[in-house]
């Protein structure tokens, strides 16, 4: 069982040093002298983290619209399963509105995170001032800062709240850049009071370093002046941090990851107690329940674009632990029959198309193509939900962004020993003189499914280009600019019409 962040009942820890029977006792503990640890401040804190939960899976929505709205990964149509009103297709199209379930529930749980977060800093505010509730405050307001980064890089002009009781009822937009400007300044001003120690789920300074090299590294998409050296220099403060490249391609991704050398910030799931990673429901194929002996059946949704598949060697070790595809057998070894087709269950990697009806398409290739993910270790006896760990930043990225912030400033060629020990991990040849296409597509294959997919394609402008089942006479849309944002849904638009307006 992982050690999650749980609220506790305050006064049990207080009476557990208590000899003097003549002490006075309380039923609730007077704010007064409350709290009287850092153990007590942090169970105040825990609820800023809640709203990390729902962000890997459709109840918040981030980390799907990150991926399908990519190059790499898709959610297929397959007859009569997977087509949902569109909202799967619409997203890897660039085809949603402002009334998508994508967009309104990713909205919904980024906005509710920085409400979280606010409730939680005005509570510590309201106690008694001392250096461990200053430090909790500069804790939180990273969690804050993190949400706000999601909410600019996926909606652009956004209401930037950092208060309750002060917060207007109906608040204006204000400009990417001035948000982004008021990130990168309570980051910076909060990095002293913060713990440079490896907590992979608070928010330390190297999760402070993490997102201001993220902001620095997209700055010129976020406010049109780009800051490579910027960038650079906090890459720099993660990489001289606690964290090391694995040894193996599959280790920061198995079930007990909680440990990982690579995981700088992640999300603690828990099949019973932390819910929410639902990756291997939403992509195996029916029958994938005798291969993991599991107690429920999944989806057979999810799969691997067909062009992305071919960007990995064949000798690529990330390529067998990323994707499950060939033929397939149960946990005894026996081969696996597909439930309709009763044919041997065998996973064409190659998808015909995004959208596949039994009109155009045979049962054998609606129901088995398309490579699965296979990414995050699917346990023996997985449930609904998987106990992995989920690693918002790992240090193999900031590798990758070492290695671009160096080709951007000196050239082709200047990222490669950033770029070659993970090459070599992953048992292909090392590279001389590698470009930004070279290290997109490298970027492409090493942090596939870990939700950066959608952004880089946008830093390195691609992102509105054509690719496998997107674009031209494919379906969806292409050239169009105003995909590299989501539109603030209608409900909230509704709500309050101020959102409209121009940013003020």
């Amino acid at each position: 069982m992982k050690n999650i962040f749980y609220i506790i009942a305050i006064f049990s820890i207080v009476g557990l040093a208590c000899t003097d029977l003549t002490e006075e006792l309380y039923d609730d503990i007077p704010t007064d002298i409350y709290p009287e640890n850092e153990a007590q401040v942090a169970s105040i804190t825990a609820n800023a983290y809640v709203g990390l939960k729902p962000l890997a899976d459709d109840e918040g929505w981030w980390f799907l619209a990150q991926e399908i709205s990519s190059d790499a990964l898709c959610a297929p149509t397959r007859d009569a399963d997977w087509f949902d009103g569109g909202k799967w297709v619409n997203v890897h199209y660039h085809d949603w509105t402002n009334d998508d379930e994508s967009v309104n529930r990713m909205w919904d749980k980024l906005t509710d995170g920085v409400v979280k977060a606010n409730t939680t800093i005005e509570f510590l505010k309201d106690l008694p001032s001392s250096e461990i509730i200053g430090k909790k405050i500069a804790e939180v307001e990273t969690v804050r800062a993190f949400f706000h980064y999601l909410l600019i890089d996926n909606f652009g002009d956004i209401p930037y709240t950092t208060s309750i009781s002060n917060a207007v009822e109906d608040p204006f937009k204000l400009k990417r850049e001035d948000v982004y400007d008021s990130l990168v300044t309570t980051l910076e001003g909060n990095l002293s009071k913060l713990k440079a120690i490896d907590n992979k789920y608070l928010a330390t300074r190297y999760l402070a370093f993490s997102l201001l090299a993220k902001l620095y590294i997209n700055a010129e998409v976020y406010t049109g002046t780009p800051q490579w050296a910027k960038a650079d220099a906090f890459i720099d403060s993660v990489l001289a941090g606690p964290y090391s490249l694995a040894a193996n391609v599959e280790d920061p991704f198995v079930t007990n990851n909680e440990n990982s050398s690579e995981i700088i910030f992640s999300i603690p799931y828990d099949e019973d107690t932390y819910e929410g990673f639902r990756l291997h429901m939403r992509t195996l194929h029916y029958q994938h329940n005798l291969t993991y002996d599991m107690p429920v059946g999944p989806w057979n949704g999810f799969a691997v674009t067909p062009n992305h598949f071919d960007t990995y060697e064949l000798i690529d070790k990330r390529r067998d632990a990323y994707f499950i595809f060939g033929p397939q057998f149960d946990v005894s070894g026996n081969i696996i029959n597909d439930g309709v087709t009763n044919q041997p269950l065998d996973i064409d990697p190659y998808l015909p198309a995004l959208y596949m009806t039994a009109a155009n398409y045979t049962p054998m290739e609606i129901r088995t193509s398309g490579a699965r993910i296979g990414k995050y270790e699917i346990a023996i006896g997985a449930k609904e939900n998987l106990s992995n760990d989920f690693p918002l930043f790992r240090i193999t990225d900031f590798h990758l962004m070492k290695a671009e912030t160096q080709i951007r400033l000196f050239g082709a060629g200047s990222g490669d020993n950033w770029i070659n020990p993970i090459r070599t991990r992953a048992g292909v040849t090392t590279w001389a003189g590698a470009d930004l296409d070279d290290l997109l597509a490298e970027r492409g294959r090493e942090l596939w499914v870990e939700g950066h997919r959608r952004q880089d394609l946008i830093r390195y402008g691609e992102f509105t280009k054509s690719w496998w089942a997107k674009g031209d006479d494919q379906g969806g849309i292409s050239g169009d600019e105003s995909v590299k944002i989501f539109p603030i849904p209608k409900f909230a638009t509704d709500a309050n019409p101020n959102l409209l307006l121009d940013p003020q």
